[in-house]
């Protein structure tokens, strides 16, 4: 008997992979090398004018909203993805079980409106965003979007005036909302090579404070959390964890990730860091054909079309936009991989002590 083919992913196509620039920035972002030697004097210039605008800012020459309930910001300094979605979605739920009632605000990756926004299970992603879409299908709480946080935040609290916390999805460098909570998010790769833009990944200095300061990482070594630690030098591990797959079409139908070992697999991921996904698949044992695609990619292109595999597994932040599109969400080849976000229960509760404490407005 002859031994199946192995799975093919269709050709890298400008509009469906990350462009050779960002993967040559990327790249240099990790080392001290010529080109990020090259662009230092610019990260000088970047860090300037951010600190500037930042102290602005903190001396009320710039203009701050305070909200009626406390505000938890959950973000990063390393530019790109690094787990914020399932933190916020871990976070929303734990605040619940501590008697909250929780809403977030976002950005809203992709949104045209300059309005804010609700989301609900049925909105577009093309209109609300995948990231707070998904939010509110896993969190279960009220979530709105708009490029103002402090508008988003005003809204959400008239619509819902039962919310008594309000969780930042990404609103780190927003610095127009106060906050009463900050939490900077990395992963593996730490604090690159600790260079401001664009020599470097980092949005503000590594040593910037914080509240807290969380690691999506599968082991938190000293070495990393010196990296990336805050002023107190104390940091969290946070772990995804996925061990099931779903189908795209049906959710209910579920499979555990071992058992699609032997399968002919190809694995795509639309998010910032696209290597996270298939290090945990990986760790499962199975053995894929990586298609890495742009962060927030739209899948209008099709990248599916020519892939030769008996399934293709993805993200749950790219299913909330293929299960949107006609001739894609009906694909039998297509599997979700959800993830939970798993933190030390001690993270939660410091969280919420400073929530309780926080001064009315």
């Amino acid at each position: 008997m002859s031994k199946p083919s192995p799975p093919t992913a269709s050709p890298a196509a400008p509009a469906s992979h990350p462009s050779r620039l960002e993967a040559t920035l990327t790249r240099n972002w990790l080392r001290r090398g010529p080109l990020a030697c090259a662009l230092w004097p610019l990260s000088l210039l970047f860090g300037a004018l951010s600190g500037a605008r930042a102290r602005l800012y903190r001396a009320g020459l710039l203009r701050s909203t305070r909200l009626p309930v406390p505000v938890v910001v959950v973000g990063n300094i390393f530019i790109g993805g690094t787990g914020k979605t399932p933190l916020t979605i871990w976070l929303a739920q734990a605040l619940r079980q501590a008697g909250f009632t929780p809403g977030v605000i976002s950005r809203g990756h992709g949104s045209a409106d300059r309005l804010p926004r609700p989301v609900r299970a049925d909105s577009s992603a093309q209109q609300v965003g995948d990231e707070p879409l998904l939010i509110a299908r896993r969190a279960l709480c009220p979530v709105m979007v708009g490029r103002d946080r402090a508008a988003a935040g005003r809204a959400l609290l008239a619509a819902h005036p039962e919310v008594d916390v309000l969780i930042a999805d990404d609103g780190l460098q927003h610095y127009a909302l106060q906050r009463d909570v900050e939490i900077v998010l990395f992963d593996g790769r730490g604090a690159g090579n600790g260079w401001l833009l664009p020599a470097g990944p980092l949005r503000e200095p590594r040593t910037r404070a914080r509240d807290f300061t969380v690691v999506n990482t599968a082991q938190l070594s000293p070495a990393l959390q010196a990296r990336v630690a805050g002023p107190d030098g104390a940091a969290t591990r946070m772990e995804l964890v996925g061990e099931f797959a779903e189908r795209l079409a049906d959710r209910a139908e579920r499979l555990p990730l071992a058992a699609l070992a032997g399968r002919r697999l190809v694995a795509a991921a639309g998010i910032g860091n696209p290597g996270r996904f298939f290090s945990m698949l990986a760790a499962h044992g199975l053995r894929f054909v990586e298609l890495p695609l742009p962060d927030h990619h739209d899948f209008l292109d099709q990248p599916f079309a020519a892939v030769d595999a008996d399934l293709i597994l993805m993200t749950e932040k790219d299913a909330v936009k293929c299960a949107q599109i006609e001739h894609i969400k009906d694909d039998p080849r297509l599997w979700v991989v959800p993830v939970t976000a798993r933190i030390d229960a001690a993270l939660a509760q410091r969280i919420v002590e400073k929530c309780r404490g926080r001064s009315p407005a």
